[in-house]
């Protein structure tokens, strides 16, 4: 009956949020009205523009029906069109676009002052109870994507997001939950609420999940959520959940909140932190770029007159009986969640702050990590209690390069793919750099004519395309590859990876549980004959090495030796879709690191042979059903030592045309000639560069510093005559 009489009444709140700028209600659409024209939808008056669109969810009213029926404004954020190749002798229109490999779209920053702006006008008392918003800035539906609901912390405001609704618009469907300020909705009705539109939403996408993204409070309503009903398939994104609250430092808060009266409650030393989390980390987002000095001055003073607008708002806006009533529902919320951990099984990432200092957040993260079945973590070491809010987050990165986006029951690695932007391309490999900076990696292809040139040049421009290549020691080669293809040919490489890179148990052995969410950025995918159809499927360049790990975790006296299996597993499939076989060879891992301690070193180590149990589980084997050097591929962490830089080198040979040969290369023994020609024209390019490397008169990392100090530091560094 609460909810009923809470969704009968939304609408009468709904239009008055926003009165001063949106259109009247008697000029809006009743729910479930179809649009049939752009036309015909309301506009606000110029030059003011409606910040966002509020939504009541009646219980009986399904979400699809609710959001076709939204009104909607022209959009805040364009992207940039594709870029045409210019072509002398043809217009405009009949250029060739240039194929999109980033995601370059244009990305309005957000600042607090526009957080504080958007919260006048959203807190201003109504009467009106809980209810769910839209924001404009994130567009309307595309078909396919999945239903994201946001859950506010204490201040309610359901604003929590609001530095990423631009971006997460392109990928979800965007509900934000907001709480008035006055509003006494206890956390079972607030989780019930939440249980309608879920319940309302799977009724009609059963096969798509849900993400509900939670912090504090609106981790635990999430959480809660999940618990009872265990046959909807969500995603939980929580941030620093409130699931700690019995050792933190809110229960005290809460008692000397109790007896302090107003407005001395806000001389409160943690009532800051409660309210704001970190001033400076909310504030300072682009001091650290500006190259000048007054500029930064100028820029740290208006980030502090942010913060303490900020604090003064927020002080102003939640009165000592709200605050006392969120902490207590925050109390109640951690007790009922934590008495129902063992019946969640649902896919939860978890935000970690290391400086949140209201509650102990990377703490309670390894605990719920230990005591749930399918959670991963991301630490964010500078970050504190509002992480959603501070600089350097990007929440649409976090998903991505976690592995959790996907639009159906089960995640696919090519179909739910988006593109990587520009910071996402940089961030993946800011651990590969030093390759390029100490290595100074040298490429060559092959023409069609058969004559090798410096670059690229030999690459086909259009896909398919499988580079078959030998996998250099730890793949530190890799960072160069993807980034050099990217610039150079604009083609991201599409890279074939050992299921430990996407495990979840895999992660808990490393130092930083996120160190694979770079591949995953740049659509690295598990190894599998599914995904290799998939990616040849999409036209990709796919980058394979058939010696897999036994290659990259070759034992001592092993370098540019090729563990191959005996069968031609690519050769038929590549054939099947007309692709272009490229093969190419790599030298230069002696030059940089030596194998110290192998496998058949490590396992006689009584800790290291328990940790290398750990590491091969049976869920990440591969090749366990082979037979000779190639069999099971055991990984292990060898032990190495650097050496005095030298240099790395790459030979991609003359392409391989399988288009056409579909019919002749089904045949195995033929496909097995072809799978032969290729392993051979991989070790001729080895062997080339082994050989011509001996005559570069800047193989060592000296004489090429010398040459970049007299040339300028981005100046080609020559290498060996062809």
């Amino acid at each position: 009956m609460l909810c009923r009489s809470l969704t009968s009444t939304a609408g009468e709140h709904t239009n008055t949020l926003f009165k001063s700028q949106s259109p009247s209600s008697a000029s809006l659409p009743k729910i479930g009205t179809k649009l049939n024209h752009p036309a015909s939808l309301p506009q606000p008056p110029h030059p003011h523009r409606t910040p966002m669109e509020c939504l009541p969810v009646p219980p009986a009213m399904p979400c699809s029906a609710l959001t076709r029926s939204r009104v909607r404004l022209p959009r805040v954020v364009r992207g940039i069109e594709p870029v045409t190749a210019p072509f002398e002798g043809r217009s405009k229109l009949e250029m060739k676009p240039v194929r999109k490999v980033l995601d370059d779209s244009v990305i309005e920053p957000v600042s607090v002052a526009d957080f504080i702006e958007r919260s006048k006008e959203i807190v201003r008392p109504d009467g009106g109870p809980a209810r769910w918003f839209s924001p404009l800035e994130a567009g309307s539906r595309t078909a396919g994507s999945p239903l994201l609901l946001y859950l506010p912390g204490i201040d309610g405001t359901g604003l929590g997001l609001i530095q990423h609704h631009q971006r997460l618009g392109k990928m979800f469907d965007i509900w934000c939950l907001h709480i008035p300020v006055a509003d006494r909705m206890p956390f079972e009705g607030l989780v019930e609420y939440v249980e309608k539109t879920a319940k309302t939403e799977h009724s009609h996408f059963p096969n798509k999940p849900i993400y509900l993204v939670g912090e504090s409070l609106g981790a635990c309503i999430a959480l809660a959520v999940a618990t009872r009903n265990p046959n909807i398939d969500f995603i939980l994104i929580l941030a620093n959940p409130g699931t700690s609250f019995n050792n933190s430092q809110m229960e005290s808060l809460l008692s000397i909140l109790d007896v302090v009266p107003e407005p001395f409650h806000a001389a409160i030393p943690n009532l800051l932190k409660l309210l704001t989390g970190s001033p400076y980390m909310m504030t300072s987002g682009y001091v650290e770029n500006q190259p000048f000095i007054p500029e930064v001055v100028k820029e740290l003073s208006e980030s502090l007159a942010d913060a303490l607008n900020y604090f003064s708002f927020l002080v102003n806006t939640f009165p000592k009986e709200s605050l006392l009533w969120r902490l207590k529902m925050l109390k109640l919320a951690s007790f009922f969640v934590n008495s129902r951990l063992h019946a969640i099984e649902t896919q939860i990432l978890i935000l970690a702050s290391g400086r949140d200092q209201l509650l102990p957040s990377r703490v309670e993260a390894e605990r719920l990590c230990k005591a749930l079945p399918n959670v991963r973590v991301r630490h964010f070491t500078d970050n504190s209690h509002t992480i959603l809010l501070e600089r350097g987050i990007d929440l649409v990165t976090i998903i991505k390069g976690a592995g959790y986006y996907r639009c159906s029951g089960n995640i696919d690695y090519v179909k739910d793919y988006r593109m990587p932007t520009p910071p996402e391309f940089q961030k993946a490999f800011q651990n590969y750099r030093w390759v390029d900076d100490l290595a100074d990696p040298v490429m060559f292809s092959t023409l069609e004519n058969g004559k090798m040139v410096r670059g690229l040049e030999g690459i086909p421009c259009e896909g398919p395309a499988v580079l078959v290549g030998y996998h250099m020691l730890m793949g530190f080669d890799l960072g160069s590859l993807v980034s050099r293809f990217l610039t150079e040919k604009n083609i991201l490489l599409r890279g074939i990876a050992h299921p430990f890179m996407f495990n979840r148990a895999s992660e808990l052995l490393m130092p930083d549980s996120s160190s694979f969410d770079g591949m995953r950025l740049m659509g690295a995918v598990p190894a599998s004959s599914i995904n290799f159809y998939k990616l040849l499927l999409r036209k990709e360049f796919v980058l394979l090495f058939p010696g897999g790990a036994r290659e990259a975790l070759h034992r001592k006296g092993e370098q540019y030796k090729l563990f191959w299996p005996e069968q031609s597993e690519f050769v038929r499939m590549a054939a099947k879709f007309g692709a272009t076989i490229i093969p190419f060879g790599a030298v230069g891992e002696d030059d940089i690191l030596e194998v110290i301690l192998d496998y058949n070193d490590l396992i006689n180590i009584p800790y290291m042979d328990a940790l290398h149990k750990r590491i091969n589980m049976d869920d990440v084997r591969m090749r366990a059903d082979y037979t000779g050097e190639v069999a099971h591929q055991e990984l292990y962490l060898p032990g190495l030592l650097p050496k005095f830089p030298g240099r790395v080198y790459f030979l991609f040979g003359k392409p391989i045309e399988t288009r056409g040969r579909e019919a002749e290369l089904r045949d195995r023994k033929k496909a097995y000639q072809l799978y032969m020609h290729v392993k051979s024209e991989v070790k001729n390019c080895i062997s080339y560069l082994l050989e011509k490397r001996e005559k570069d008169p800047y193989r060592n990392l000296l004489p090429r510093l010398l040459y970049k100090a007299t040339h300028g530091f981005t100046a080609q560094v020559p290498t060996f005559q062809l």
